[in-house]
């Protein structure tokens, strides 16, 4: 019998970073540990950067995870904020890569997707449906840290569904249709 698939996911941040990490047997998912790196906000960036990596490096060594699952980057209205959660995943997948782990990125959307079915879900639907999945009376907080849970969350249960291009599909004739929309 093998060991069952470790996963650390992480929701990336420079004053909070929240992480998961879970045990995958190829059907159900365990919570391992989950919970924050926070720096200080008034450190500047290169020693919170540090912090980050140290953090990351401790759990890795930790837990000795197979693979991290990371939220990537969003495209916030403020472009400074763009930039420096860029600084920190790069940090982070250093970590990773550091350490031979292999390395999923997910956008929000498709990690929201993946665990309540819709990619515009809330934080709050987010943490619910984690919970849920792993079976827990509560959902983790702070609400970063059922992000990274979800990040993990969303490499488990990608890993059990078959990609379109693996499967053996007959090849099909292409139809042409036509379709009217009307108007009332």
């Amino acid at each position: 019998m093998t060991r069952p698939s470790l996963v650390l996911g992480i929701d990336p941040g420079t004053a909070v970073t929240g992480f998961g990490v879970v045990a995958f047997d190829g059907r159900t998912p365990t919570l391992m540990e989950c919970g924050v790196i926070r720096t200080t906000a008034r450190d500047p960036l290169p020693l919170r950067l540090a912090e980050v990596h140290e953090g990351v490096r401790e759990l890795i060594g930790r837990h000795r995870p197979d693979t991290l699952a990371i939220e990537d980057v969003f495209y916030a209205r403020n472009v400074r904020t763009t930039v420096v959660l860029g600084h920190a995943r790069g940090v982070i997948l250093l970590a990773a890569q550091l350490a031979a782990l292999t390395i999923h990125e997910y956008p929000p959307a498709e990690i929201k997707k993946a665990i309540t079915g819709k990619g515009g879900a809330t934080k709050e639907q987010v943490q619910f449906m984690v919970a849920r999945l792993l079976r827990l009376r509560s959902a983790p907080q702070p609400a970063d840290a059922s992000d990274g849970v979800a990040a993990a969350l969303c490499a488990c249960l990608s890993s059990t569904l078959p990609r379109l291009r693996d499967l053996k599909l007959p090849m099909m004739k292409t139809v042409k249709t036509t379709s009217t929309l009307r108007r009332r």
